[in-house]
């Protein structure tokens, strides 16, 4: 390896490094560190004079030399008196200097390397293809097919695209919005949670505690507005909704365990209980949510989103929350209350939580902090009596410890100095507005289509003709620019119903929904037009 770099190959990297929000000095550095770790660079080899280097990428002086000092400072430079700065040979020591052998015979495999045997052995994995198999590459390598307990990839789930932010119409829920997003708020509360003081007291290992400040934020500003009182001893942080679904089954759900879920119902929830028992009892929705009946008898554990059905958003009222939880009592069940979109509501009277009607412990009530936020936070908390959080804690501990405590206690001076507050009540304007758009274009534009009515949240459950089929729309609507949910996720069974789909609107712009909805119902014409019988 050349221990110069070209000029060309300086700009190369430069513009490889050069990331949107990084300065010109951070740019530098992290070019100059690639390059040193990646061992374009040899040990011992010198870098640019900054003169050199700032003429060639077009940048002052001054700003490559702040670069090179820090660069010195951390270890990857060593600077020499009138000689310039070298590469720190010392840096890759501890680095092994070989890959282990499989790893480079499947990188070789795939890079048509063959290697001294490659032509047979291309020439096997060939025949075995054509076989249907695909033949492993030694012999050796652990069966990993037949080691698996469970397949969590074989499980039906929500499926978004990643680069869904390049598409016109994205109507696609719980997706950042960048338009919203408090970036000068939040940046202020990551500032002074990296004052010297403030990294003294998150820095260290929490082991199984929380931040003791978030959590009374989330005591006195939280929960009060879902009418929920609970003591700190009754809270316990997670990444997310997510994990705290995925903790209570882990500490609850057996093999014997039977848990009722609505149907259709929320896919994730749905797929952690079911890896834990076969005994999942699907609960079909009405236009009130969850009805309170007679089947509800035969489960250990009810899992519930009242105040936003997923998916179709309606709200349970509050006599059938009462009725739910008499019921929960006399037939001993506890109900999993999921209120992920407790904070999206667009009445002046916003339904209590059924963990606020709650006299004898009946409910574990899971909340989400970060979903109306920025869903990549993750973080959420579980609301549940003393000795059940005190098992959480000591579970968690074993599966993370703890969140973040950075994040934990960035989002503590977020509620504390009101920006949440002031969030919110941006996104309820917002989505409120969106929502009134998004029903009266489907009302002009798609009258073949019938859809529940919007009172909060950030999505819309449409059904439409019963010949259509949602994932072919959803595929070729994907290749006009639009982005739409396929319903048939949702529902339990083998054989779904095709016919429905969901449409958020937390990230798709207010002036784009009319003429996405106009597009939409252009490519749902053509494709119940086309559609043949299989497909329908």
């Amino acid at each position: 390896m050349s221990s110069r770099i070209s000029a060309a190959m300086w700009n190369q990297l430069f513009l490889v490094s050069a990331r949107a929000g990084m300065s010109l000095q951070s740019q530098i550095r992290q070019m100059l560190v690639s390059a040193i770790l990646d061992e374009r660079l040899m040990r011992g080899a010198a870098v640019p004079s900054s003169r050199e280097l700032a003429e060639g990428l077009g940048v002052a002086r001054n700003t490559v030399v702040l670069a090179y000092q820090q660069l010195v400072d951390e270890g990857y430079l060593i600077a020499r008196e009138r000689r310039g700065y070298f590469v720190n040979g010392d840096i890759l020591a501890p680095r092994v200097g070989t890959q282990p052998a499989s790893a480079r015979d499947a990188r070789d495999g795939r890079n048509g390397h063959e290697g001294r045997d490659g032509k047979h052995a291309q020439e096997g994995r060939a025949e075995t293809e054509s076989a249907g198999t695909i033949a492993p590459l030694d012999p050796s390598t652990p069966d990993w097919e037949g080691r698996y307990v469970v397949r969590p990839s074989a499980q039906r789930n929500i499926v978004k695209p990643i680069d869904w932010q390049q598409y016109q119409y994205p109507f696609i829920y719980g997706q950042f919005d960048p338009t919203m997003f408090p970036t000068a708020d939040w940046r202020e509360c990551c500032h002074k949670a990296l004052t010297v003081m403030e990294i003294r007291d998150w820095a260290p290992d929490m082991i199984a505690r929380d931040d003791e400040t978030l959590i009374q934020q989330i005591r006195t500003r939280v929960l009060p507005r879902r009418g929920v009182w609970a003591d700190a001893d009754q809270i316990v942080l997670t990444n997310g909704a997510q994990q705290a679904l995925y903790l209570l089954a882990d500490l609850l759900v057996g093999a014997r365990t039977t848990v009722g879920v609505e149907d259709p119902g929320y896919p994730d929830a749905r797929n952690i209980f079911a890896m834990r028992t076969p005994k999942l009892v699907g609960l079909p929705v009405d236009e009130h949510g969850l009805p309170v009946d007679e089947r509800l008898s035969q489960c250990d554990y009810v899992y519930v989103t009242p105040s936003h059905q997923c998916p179709t958003t309606t709200t349970m009222p509050l006599a059938h929350r009462e009725a739910l939880l008499r019921r929960a009592e006399a037939d001993d069940f506890v109900v999993i209350e999921d209120d992920y979109e407790s904070e999206n509501s667009y009445s002046d009277i916003p339904i209590p939580a059924l963990k606020s009607l709650d006299r004898s412990d009946r409910v574990i009530y899971i909340g989400s902090l970060s979903k109306s936020f920025a869903p990549g936070l993750r973080l959420g908390y579980i609301v549940a009596p003393a000795a059940l959080v005190n098992e959480l804690r000591a579970l968690r501990r074993l599966m993370i410890r703890h969140p973040s405590a950075f994040i934990q206690r960035s989002f503590s001076m977020f509620l504390a100095l009101g920006h949440h507050d002031a969030l919110l009540r941006r996104l309820a304007d917002t989505y409120a507005k969106r929502a009134e758009v998004l029903s009266a274009a489907l009302a002009a534009h798609m009258p073949e289509a019938t859809f529940v009515r919007v009172k909060g949240g950030a999505s819309c459950w449409v059904q439409g003709p019963s010949q259509l089929n949602a994932n072919v729309l959803a595929a070729r609507a994907k290749s006009r620019g639009i982005l739409i949910e396929p319903g048939d996720v949702f529902f339990m069974g083998d054989d779904p119903p095709r016919n429905m789909f969901r449409l958020g609107f937390s990230s798709i712009r207010l002036e784009h929904i009319e003429a996405g909805v106009v597009a939409l119902a252009e490519v749902m014409r053509e494709t119940m037009a086309e559609a043949t019988p299989a497909q329908r």
